[in-house]
């Protein structure tokens, strides 16, 4: 087990909504720390769709999925959160003082006074590649996300993709890998273009291997691969792998939040529209996960639930405190907190 980290806010999700969830309890002086199963912030924005242009933000008529994310994170910077990636919550448990202890799925431990699910539609779990057998060899050669570059220094790398995490983490791993082989069924990317780029400079020297095709099949033993084979337009060609790492897309389930003991609905998570409380008392839910009568899932939506939960949350951390209303706009207090006044 690891130290705790202790927080006021513990948010669950770094989407969009657990983003502007740290500036709205900012505002009332509470720390937030946010973990996110992914390797950034940004939620399905982030990882699904960067460059797909949203058009219902307020005052914003077109703004990539990316550069709303970027913006958010320019917007709580004053209040310094801190950021735990690539984990899974896997467990919480109420103290006797009425916090929560939680618990993720590399057993780091943080505590809290208040929980905030903000996971979109669930944990993000990776898909499974069609390639036979390969699940004998996940979690040793087989790896969905990157938590530790030094576990590829001097492997065979394969990565299959051809999205930004697939270009993302050729290029980040050419540098440490023995070999490095990027493998997608075509020469076309979904990725930026300044990676793609790159990569095939790479490959042009020789630094890397792209390979047009599909990975049918792996050898090894003993949960550590050996060789892949890759089957593209000339037949099968066999490559040295001893680390592989599959980006085929993600799906969202509810994950171990489904054993916290919360009133559910179709899977999501009931709240009030006062405080957005869910049936646990500190513990709330904002964004896609929540659902109650006349429920939207929008972004907007789940603005307006944060801003409503953090005056909640307030009275929580500091009973004793009054809570007061203000505007951004007219309070020196706020600005001060912005770094604006």
């Amino acid at each position: 087990m690891s130290s705790v980290v202790k927080t006021d806010v513990l948010i669950v999700g770094a989407g969009p909504v657990g983003l502007f969830a740290v500036f709205e309890l900012g505002l009332f002086d509470m720390k937030c720390h946010l973990i996110d199963i992914l390797d950034r912030p940004g939620g399905q924005c982030t990882e699904l769709y960067p460059e797909k242009p949203i058009y219902d933000i307020p005052a914003l008529p077109k703004v990539g999925a990316q550069e709303l994310v970027d913006r958010l994170m320019e917007q709580i910077s004053p209040f310094q959160p801190g950021f735990t990636f690539n984990r899974m919550v896997s467990g919480l448990e109420k103290l006797e003082d009425g916090s929560f202890r939680i618990t993720t799925d590399e057993n780091e431990l943080f505590e809290a006074k208040v929980v905030v699910i903000a996971a979109g539609g669930g944990s993000f779990q990776p898909k499974r590649p069609p390639i036979p057998g390969i699940e004998n060899f996940e979690g040793k050669s087989v790896l969905y996300s990157v938590r530790r570059m030094e576990e590829f220094r001097d492997q065979d790398v394969v990565v299959i993709g051809g999205g930004d995490s697939a270009l993302d983490w050729t290029l980040n791993l050419q540098p440490i890998a023995r070999s490095i082989t990027l493998v997608h069924r075509r020469p076309e990317f979904r990725a930026a273009p300044d990676s793609v780029n790159k990569m095939f400079a790479l490959q042009e020297t020789g630094e890397l291997e792209f390979q047009i095709g599909q990975v049918t099949g792996v050898k090894g033993e003993g949960g550590y691969l050996r060789s892949a084979t890759v089957k593209g337009p000339d037949g099968d060609v066999e490559v040295a792998c001893t680390r592989m790492l599959p980006f085929f897309g993600l799906t969202m389930k509810l994950g171990p939040i489904a054993e916290w003991g919360l009133n559910l609905h179709e899977n999501l998570i009931t709240v009030d529209t006062e405080k957005f409380e869910t049936s646990v008392p500190g513990i709330f839910a904002i964004g896609d996960i929540n659902w109650y009568p006349g429920k939207l899932k929008l972004i907007l939506s789940g603005f307006h639930e944060a801003a409503l939960m953090a005056q909640a949350a307030k009275r929580i951390i500091a009973p004793a405190e009054r809570v007061v209303f203000q505007y951004t706009t007219s309070s020196t207090s706020l600005q001060k907190k912005l770094g604006v006044a």
